[in-house]
């Protein structure tokens, strides 16, 4: 697949394409039945499926301090665009000048222009535009000005919840891990570079890998999760601690992740950490020795949850403490 930073990216001599456009935070179910679609339109017109996403979300620049969560890094999203097929991920610097240009404006400029689109695939909730005020009536009569056919995918949904990333955003804001894996399609992850802590772990007996997250990464509600830190090929048991440590008096929110029966030293690695399900929420202990008690009753719990699910998503457990 081709990455693309900014359409000035466009190949000199560039052909028609299928377009889909999105932010795509996640890649989620919804959205990858879109770039699906896109794909199906491409291959049977033997074209090029481009998805073409915005950096940073457009929400950060139009309301800035509001900073949505992210559900996956741009480099993430690429990966997760790339297994669905695509041909292109075609990254748009969002800046004010994007924010400020009509609908006419975008659709003349982007998918005319730079990308000659033959077939925009969006959803049917999609918005475009200066103030959102272009939607699928007005891209379907713009694309009947300019020569492309428009298609409108409805939203996907299961028990009368529909999948989106705000959805998804929430479930993970409240712990909800399984919850968000079945919106997602797998499982939610995080994804950092391992940097020191204090090393209170290790003094423990339970010695931690630190994840230092993007800014603005989706972080799970504090608590003890199972899950699976991943580095490099290997996927690694783990019990993750997201919080702040209250029985030291802690105040800055961590990522740690404990891996089961692996000794080594991953300080500066970049690894992934995927959560399975929450075991509990975080407490504060009257002293080293309980919070020991409970550590290993929360690394027999994981190493129990781990082994029995494996990679499945099980739709029929819940998040719950024990």
């Amino acid at each position: 697949m081709q990455r693309w930073r900014g359409l000035e990216a466009v190949p000199p001599g560039w052909g028609r394409c299928v377009v889909t456009v999105g932010v795509f935070d996640g890649v989620h179910r919804g959205h990858r039945q879109l770039i699906a679609r896109a794909v199906e339109q491409a291959r049977a017109r033997g074209l090029p499926a481009v998805v073409v996403t915005f950096d940073p979300h457009p929400a950060e620049l139009i309301r800035p301090g509001t900073h949505p969560a992210r559900l996956s890094t741009l480099d993430r999203r690429a990966e997760l665009v790339a297994e669905a097929g695509a041909d292109v991920f075609c990254v748009i610097p969002f800046t004010e000048q994007l924010s400020r240009m009509a609908p006419a404006g975008f659709v003349h400029e982007v998918l005319v222009d730079r990308l000659h689109a033959a077939v925009v695939v969006v959803g049917s909730n999609f918005t475009f535009g200066y103030k959102a005020a272009g939607d699928v009536a007005v891209l379907t009569e713009l694309g009947r000005r300019f020569g492309f056919s428009c298609e409108a995918v409805d939203l996907m949904s299961d028990d009368e919840v529909t999948f989106s990333s705000t959805y998804i955003r929430s479930c993970i804001a409240a712990g909800a891990v399984r919850d968000a894996a079945h919106a997602l399609g797998r499982r939610h992850r995080v994804d950092g570079v391992i940097v020191h802590g204090h090393k209170r772990g290790r003094d423990l007996g339970f010695p931690t890998a630190n994840v230092s997250c993007p800014p603005h990464t989706a972080i799970p509600a504090d608590g003890v999760y199972a899950g699976w830190f991943l580095i490099g090929d290997r996927r690694l048991m783990a019990a993750i601690s997201v919080g702040t440590n209250p029985t030291f008096s802690g105040r800055v929110r961590t990522v740690e992740a404990y891996v089961l029966d692996v000794d080594e030293d991953f300080y500066g690695y970049e690894v992934g950490v995927e959560f399975v399900a929450r075991l509990r929420g975080q407490e504060s202990y009257d002293g080293v020795d309980p919070l020991i008690a409970q550590m290993n009753r929360d690394v027999a719990r994981c190493r129990e949850i781990l082994t029995a699910t494996g990679d499945a998503i099980g739709p029929d457990e819940h998040d719950a403490p024990h």
